[in-house]
Parts: structure tokens; C-alpha cells; sequence
């Protein structure tokens, strides 16, 4: 079942609404005094998206509840909904902005977006932060495109070595070799780039991805691998 960007925002509100949630609350308000004024969420919701509060003191309200938003516990539950309650507008922007420039499904997108933000308030160092609704809105929508530039680049890479659009770049005897002997045939083959070559072409990372996983930077893991490229295409041409 998908939700969309309303059923979310509709979900959230009706949680907020519950005794459980009153509860969580008014442990929250016991742990932070900037927050004992508020009589309920409604009235900490409309002071931090219309109250004439100055942004300092907003940000101190939202450091508490980041505060709490850690806790395992009912406090922390009802602290991480008014979180994202509170940065509503800000992730709206990101979901219409994300929506426009076709990061993804619709559908995807909301469940994307909130997970990230979900993730961000949660592991937010406050040690390292100055304003929290603009660090995590920021945050969230650098992430969701890093996601979507990642995916369009892994495609692309699957695309490029597609046997069939491109024929294969080398020919291995027995198609059914299992992943050691196919490791062992290609290493006799290009040397040690073997394992790289095999993580982009037949396990779809990116050629940074698996450079990582072997402990190489972008830049040598992108050489090396079209190094290995040229051996194979070499002793292809050589065959023929």
C-alpha cells in the first residue's frame, strides 16, 4: 500500500492528536522547560510556523526536541513527529521540488523523503549544527538527489555493458562459471583488475562504489578500470 505526500502530512496530524501522543507530550515539556508554556502540540505548532518569535529562540525550541527525538521511548516518538510537523513546510518544498525535477515516483518520493527526515533528526549532531530546520531541510533534498544521481549513473553503467546492446566485452568459455571460477578466469585474463571489473559489470556498482569496496579513490578505481577494459578488448581483437 502507498501513501502519498497529503496522507502523510494527514497521518502525522491525527497521530498528534491521540491521548498516547498528549502523553508523550507532556514528557517531552518535563524534560525541556523552553517547552512548559505550550499547553499541547497545536500550540507549539503554530508558535514555530506563525508565532513572531525570533529565529534564535525557535532554534533552541527545535534543539530540545531533536534532544528528545533520540530517546527510545514515548518521549521520543512524539518529539520526532513534531519534528517533522515543524519542518512540514521546508520538506514540502523539497517533495515539489524533487517532484518537478522527476527524482523518482511520486509515491516513492514521499516515503523517500520522510525516511531521510526521519533519519536526519534522529542522527543530527548538535555539536555540529548552528540551525536545525535549514541543516536537515538541506540535508534531506541533497540526499534525495546524491540517491537519484546515483541510480541514473548505475543504470547507466548496466546500460553501456548490456551483452546483449553491446555483444560482451570478453568471452568467457563456460557462461555457468560460479563467481570464483569466473574471478579466477578473468584475473588470468587483465590481473589484478578483475575483481574491480566484476563488481561494475556483473554486480551493477558504480565504478566509485566498488573502487571503495576495494579501497581505491574515484579517480584510480575509473583508471584502472578502463584500463582493464582496453586488456579485454585487446585480446578480443586479438582472437578475431
Amino acid at each position: 500500500m502507498s501513501f502519498t505526500w497529503h496522507d502523510f502530512h494527514g497521518n502525522l496530524m491525527h497521530s498528534s492528536s491521540t491521548l498516547n501522543f498528549q502523553r508523550g507530550f507532556a514528557m517531552v515539556r518535563n524534560r525541556h522547560h523552553v517547552l512548559t508554556r505550550f499547553a499541547d502540540p497545536a500550540a507549539l505548532l503554530d508558535h514555530l510556523h506563525r508565532g513572531d518569535a525570533s529565529s534564535d529562540k525557535k532554534n533552541t525550541i527545535l534543539t530540545q526536541l531533536i534532544e528528545s527525538a533520540k530517546s527510545d521511548d514515548r518521549a521520543g516518538d512524539c518529539a520526532l513527529t513534531l519534528m517533522l510537523l515543524a519542518l512540514w513546510p521546508g520538506l514540502d518544498g523539497v517533495f515539489r521540488r524533487s517532484r518537478a525535477r522527476h527524482l523518482g515516483q511520486v509515491d516513492e518520493l514521499a516515503s523517500e523523503i520522510l525516511a531521510r527526515a526521519t533519519a536526519a533528526i534522529r542522527g543530527l549532531d548538535l555539536t555540529k549544527v548552528s540551525w536545525v530546520a535549514a541543516t536537515i531541510v538541506k540535508n534531506v533534498e541533497r540526499d534525495v538527489l546524491r540517491a537519484h544521481n546515483r541510480e541514473a549513473s548505475r543504470q547507466a553503467v548496466q546500460d553501456k555493458f548490456d551483452v546483449d546492446l553491446h555483444g560482451g566485452v570478453f568471452e568467457i568459455a563456460d557462461p555457468e562459471l560460479e563467481p570464483g571460477k569466473l574471478l579466477a578466469e578473468l584475473t588470468r585474463l587483465i590481473g589484478v583488475d578483475a575483481d574491480l571489473v566484476l563488481r561494475v559489470v556483473i554486480d551493477g556498482y558504480t565504478q566509485a562504489e566498488a573502487g571503495q569496496q576495494l579501497g581505491l579513490t574515484e579517480p584510480a578505481a575509473r583508471k584502472r578500470f578502463q584500463r582493464a577494459l582496453k586488456r579485454l578488448r585487446d585480446q578480443t581483437e586479438q582472437k578475431s
